[in-house]
């Protein structure tokens, strides 16, 4: 596990707020050019995929830091936030096990996120995370 870079710090704490059901942070630079890290965020619902990824996004307005590229997020089953050196996912459960990213990526260094507040809601099936 490596330590968290602090320029990575105001994209991935909005995605605490909404108190998802995990969280995954990897570094993937050494394993591919178009991105430097992947975070792999699951929510509990289809509404709470919508509301993660329309609050990241929000939370982000106004500053420098703007997605290149938004898909997914209106559908709720996987919204993908494209930052350039950052891409974050935004699965509902099934979708997340389905696509198995971790396991796509399991050559990538681990993120310590720690500093976050990490404990999450462990069954989060009815509710969209406020």
């Amino acid at each position: 596990m490596i330590a968290l870079e602090k320029e990575y710090i105001p994209y991935l704490a909005p995605i605490f707020d909404r108190k998802p059901k995990s969280v995954t942070a990897l570094m993937v630079g050494k394993l591919t050019s178009y991105t430097d890290m992947v975070v792999i965020v699951e929510a509990g619902s289809s509404r709470q995929v919508t509301s993660l990824s329309e609050h990241i996004i929000k939370s982000l307005k106004g500053t420098k830091r703007k997605a290149t590229g938004v898909e997914g997020v209106k559908e709720g089953q996987w919204a993908l936030l494209d930052f350039g050196h950052l891409i974050i996912h935004v699965f509902e459960s099934d979708a997340k096990a389905f696509y198995d990213l971790e396991g796509l990526w399991s050559d990538a260094e681990q993120v310590d996120l720690s500093e976050f507040n990490t404990q999450t809601p462990t069954d989060m099936e009815d509710d969209d995370g406020f």
